[in-house]
């Protein structure tokens, strides 16, 4: 009877390590920091997608699962300033309409290396990845009053879904620097305060038929911690 339980015991401890094991395997994780720009594309503004204009800040944390994909979420907080008069379409021209409102986004997705990108691997250096996922979108109320937008200060929010290309490069041991460009469309055609439907207000202008897009162009620089891969002794 001694045995057999000595027998047991000794069998939960390889399945515990068995499982420690699998679950250390490659769990490495990265937290860090992101700046760069961002601009409207909309109904009112310039319609060119690539056209960093407003400083954005944000932090990121990952989860790398594999070499090949990454867990991650990420918040950013930033400004959209569309002008119309900084458009080169005649009729936005001759219109005039702006606004500006804050906006912050949280985004959880995954991410995908087009390399192996293994960070026990320190022969491996870049690689491109794409990143998708959702976006919670937040931003203030733009109403149309006298011929100009102004912002209400109300706050609104939408679901944004990310279309991110990036790549990333190995700067030390335990940094990593990304560049990304990336595309959020929304759910809603409301930023800029088009398609607003209330019991004293209704209005429409612009193509009610696109929703709003705005755009990220950033760098991000990451620190890298966790477990390496465990193999451990359990004949003792």
């Amino acid at each position: 009877m001694f045995k057999t339980k000595t027998l047991n015991i000794r069998s939960y401890k390889i399945i515990i390590i068995i499982l420690f094991t699998q679950l250390s395997f490659s769990q490495i994780y990265e937290a860090g920091v992101i700046y760069g720009k961002s601009n409207f594309i909309g109904d009112v503004g310039n319609t060119v997608f690539i056209n960093p204009q407003e400083d954005l800040f944000g932090a990121v944390f990952k989860w790398n699962r594999s070499p090949r994909h990454s867990y991650r979420i990420s918040y950013i907080r930033t400004k959209l300033s569309p002008d119309d008069l900084k458009s080169d379409d005649p009729r936005r021209l001759e219109r005039g309409y702006h606004f500006e409102t804050p906006l912050s986004e949280l985004s959880i997705g995954m991410e995908f290396n087009f390399f192996e990108f293994d960070l026990h691997d320190f022969d491996v250096l870049f690689s491109p990845y794409i990143y998708s996922g959702i976006s919670y979108t937040n931003f203030d109320e733009q109403l149309l009053i006298n011929g100009n937008l102004s912002n209400s200060k109300k706050k609104q929010s939408t679901y944004s879904i990310p279309m991110v290309v990036g790549l990333k490069h190995r700067l030390f041991e335990s940094l990593i620097l990304s560049f990304e460009i990336g595309a959020r469309y929304a759910l809603t055609d409301k930023i800029d305060g088009n398609s607003i439907s209330m019991d004293d207000l209704s209005y429409n202008f612009g193509n009610i038929n696109n929703n709003d897009w705005y755009m990220f162009s950033n760098f991000s620089l990451t620190y890298t911690f966790g477990r390496n891969p465990c193999y451990c002794n359990i004949g003792k």
